[in-house]
């Protein structure tokens, strides 16, 4: 008797345990891929539109950073579901005409951006054009970020159009960028850099934008969503997110700020800031 009521327990205690462990398999509605580019406000949206997935729906959604170029070819060959950082209607122009009837662009989710070169507010010159005079200041160089990124390819251009042939365009990443720009800042040199807004070095630092009188750069632009062709055949809830998806400048430049705190996990930001915010994030759910 004394056998076979441990040999009950024994079975009841496994049971329990793999009922338990096979529960996150069967809460998870399916696997969803979103990439993005890891600049700041790219790792904020895409962090975001992730914990919206996760914590509100109940999907697995996997994050893959890639270069810019990759991210619009991932999402045209169904590699991947979507992304959340396209800007339009110029910095990305190229790439989303290469790939225009493999993607589906669900429009702006964020107003109010633009690109160009910024320099500390400290910098005595106003144009793009005035660079030239002023070329030992800025040691000859622009510094840059990854080099597929739709601004660098845009300040290539820059860089003909207003002669300043004697400048080099130093490629590397939104953190070696903004790394170069701090210590700059803090010893009163002259730096020129590959900017956008919403950024949040502008709320730390006095910053400007260089005029751009031949327009290379472009006005105002905004950031859209897109995602892969039969996405809302497959996963429509997936889909509605992505689709009703939109915030402010305001917003992102809020989850970018928490992002540049020390030890800070993007993950853990972005679902602090969607329980602070249960009625924006309401209004992404499916209907």
């Amino acid at each position: 008797m004394k056998k076979h009521a441990v040999s009950i327990v024994t079975v009841f205690c496994l049971l329990v345990v793999l009922l338990v462990g096979v529960q996150p398999a069967l809460a998870s509605k399916g696997k969803v891929k979103l990439v993005y580019v890891e600049w700041s406000c790219a790792t904020a949206s895409a962090n975001v539109v992730k914990a919206v997935l996760e914590e509100k729906l109940g999907y697995d959604v996997k994050l893959l950073p890639v270069a810019a170029a990759a991210m619009w070819q991932a999402v045209a060959t169904g590699a991947a579901d979507g992304f959340t950082t396209a800007w339009l209607p110029t910095t990305h122009a190229s790439y989303l005409k290469s790939v225009a009837d493999k993607v589906e662009d669900l429009g702006e989710n964020l107003d109010g951006t633009r690109i160009g070169l910024v320099v500390p507010d400290y910098v005595t010159i106003d144009t793009i054009a005035q660079m030239n005079d002023a070329k030992d200041k800025f040691k000859g160089r622009i510094v840059g970020i990854d080099p597929g990124a739709g601004i660098m390819m845009k300040t290539e251009l820059a860089i003909d159009e207003y002669q300043l042939k004697r400048f080099r365009l130093i490629e590397g990443s939104g953190a070696t960028m903004t790394a170069a720009l701090k210590d700059a800042i803090r010893n009163k040199e002259w730096i020129a850099v590959t900017g956008w807004t919403p950024h949040w070095m502008f709320g730390r630092w006095q910053l400007k934008y260089l005029d751009d009188p031949k327009n290379i750069y472009g006005g105002a632009e905004q950031i859209n969503t897109v995602v892969r062709k039969g996405l809302q055949e497959d996963m429509p809830e997936v889909y509605a997110v992505l689709d009703n998806f939109h915030w402010s400048p305001e917003q992102l430049q809020q989850v970018m700020v928490m992002n540049q705190q020390e030890d800070s996990d993007p993950y853990d930001n972005a679902v602090k800031w969607i329980n602070e915010h249960p009625e924006m994030v309401n209004s992404w759910l499916p209907k």
